[in-house]
């Protein structure tokens, strides 16, 4: 049995991690390059809104809501209400001070440059191998697996709720968009349930969402489809979107094959005419007679002449499309093949990105550990600094603390001996003293 592919993939905001800020400040345009499709505030809310709904073009019949309307922003505004409302009226009766209080807590978690607004989820069963070959109506039946999945994942992750869930028929394969809220419960600071994303999806907790939701998809799609399909293996790393930019073009050949096909089926349909009317010929022939004058010539009506004829007609024209869709079906075996050895490839490229970007990633990971100590050591190094610029003030107090004590005494050069030959002071120190002392006695006398 064939396995399926699973992906459940949840949109980043690497531009809002520690690395990327610290990137930022080195640039003189203080932004990064990394990759961002996180929902952060309305703006972007609204872009996913456009593009999921397909509002830029023609194509929405080949998108079904399955949960929400058709607004993305609508649909989170409310859940918002839902989720924080009575949260946001508790917290502004504790505040004693107007500006501290959150009038509208979706405008003011937007207006939050440090957390996300919503999360998207993007989740996929089978690939564009699987799917190139199915028909609408098989297709369409994943709309029972999608809300499954739904139900499903509010289940594994009761912290996140779902506004609005989407699936696309248009692409190369039926996957569904999912726009939700993340949120924490019980904080003892600010209010007391608020969006979480980074509290609810960790890489750890991802792990095993996409474990569960991966075992729950398959039953679905096989109870649904009363199939026992399994699934491959789970590859590490990043889920992507499957985009393959030829599909548009294999998918033309596809009903350039459909429409030769049926053409192929008329031509039959005409072969068989042929053969019957192959036999008429063939009676007319033999019942041909030979003409008076010449028994080799026979003698032939128009009628017959034109049955003749009609005859060679049908039979060119017959042979000529045959000769055409036999044509076009080589053509389109060919382009099957060369597809096939293209996904093999991308398949391959896929794999070395995969290996690239770990290997990027554990180099990012050992740097900003590296940039981490760096930073400990300078502040270590700081502090030592402070610490030996106290001890020179301390050390400069305690020779001029000998000085005024021992200045008029005779005891004074015996005191600075002893402290030479037990060690306390080396010969530096002895002529700093010792200089010092002179200059002392020096300005003394001038007095």
């Amino acid at each position: 049995m064939e396995g399926l592919s699973y992906s459940l993939h949840l949109g980043n905001d690497k531009n809002k991690s520690k690395r990327a800020r610290k990137t930022a400040k080195r640039n003189e345009t203080n932004t990064t390059s990394f990759n961002n499709n996180a929902i952060q505030n309305h703006q972007q809310l609204s872009k996913v809104d456009r593009h999921n709904l397909r509002k830029y073009d023609e194509e929405q019949e080949l998108i079904k809501i399955i949960k929400g309307t058709s607004s993305f922003v609508e649909d989170t505004k409310q859940l918002y209400l839902e989720l924080f409302e009575d949260a946001r009226i508790k917290y502004n009766e504790k505040q004693t001070r107007n500006d501290r209080k959150i009038e509208n807590y979706f405008n003011h978690i937007s207006n939050d440059n440090k957390r996300d607004l919503a999360c998207e989820i993007i989740i996929e069963i089978g690939d564009m191998d699987f799917w190139a070959d199915k028909n609408d109506k098989f297709k369409h039946k994943m709309e029972d697996v999608f809300k499954e999945q739904i139900e499903d994942l509010e289940l594994v992750v009761p912290n996140f709720k779902i506004a609005n869930a989407t699936i696309h028929f248009d692409e190369s394969s039926p996957h569904l968009h999912i726009v939700g809220v993340p949120f924490k419960d019980g904080m003892k600071n600010g209010m007391e349930k608020q969006v979480g994303k980074s509290d609810v999806f960790t890489k750890v907790s991802l792990v095993n969402i996409q474990d569960k939701m991966r075992e729950y998809c398959i039953n679905s799609f096989n109870k649904i489809y009363e199939s026992d399909y399994v699934l491959k293996e789970k590859e590490e790393g990043r889920n992507v979107d499957i985009n393959v930019a030829n599909m548009n073009e294999y998918k033309k050949f596809k009903r350039e094959q459909e429409k030769y096909k049926r053409q192929l089926k008329e031509l039959n349909n005409k072969a068989d005419e042929l053969k019957n009317k192959s036999s008429e010929i063939n009676e007319l022939i033999d019942n041909l007679k030979p003409t008076l004058m010449n028994k080799s010539n026979y003698t032939i009506s128009n009628d017959e002449v034109d049955k003749i004829k009609k005859y060679i007609e049908q039979t060119t024209s017959t042979t000529s499309n045959l000769k055409d869709s036999n044509d076009i079906t080589v053509m389109l075996n060919k382009y099957e093949d060369d597809l096939k050895q293209n996904s093999n490839e991308i398949r391959e490229l896929k794999r070395k990105v995969k290996t690239r970007d770990e290997r990027i990633d554990d180099l990012e990971n050992k740097l900003e550990f590296a940039e981490d100590t760096i930073d400990m050591l300078e502040d270590k190094v700081s502090k030592l600094e402070e610490m030996l610029n106290y001890f020179k003030e301390l050390w400069k107090k305690f020779i001029n603390y000998l000085q005024d004590k021992f200045f008029s005494s005779d005891k004074y050069d015996d005191f600075i001996d002893e402290l030479y030959y037990n060690d306390i002071i080396d010969d530096n120190d002895l002529d700093t003293i010792k200089n010092e002392y002179s200059s002392s006695k020096d300005d003394d006398f001038e007095i």
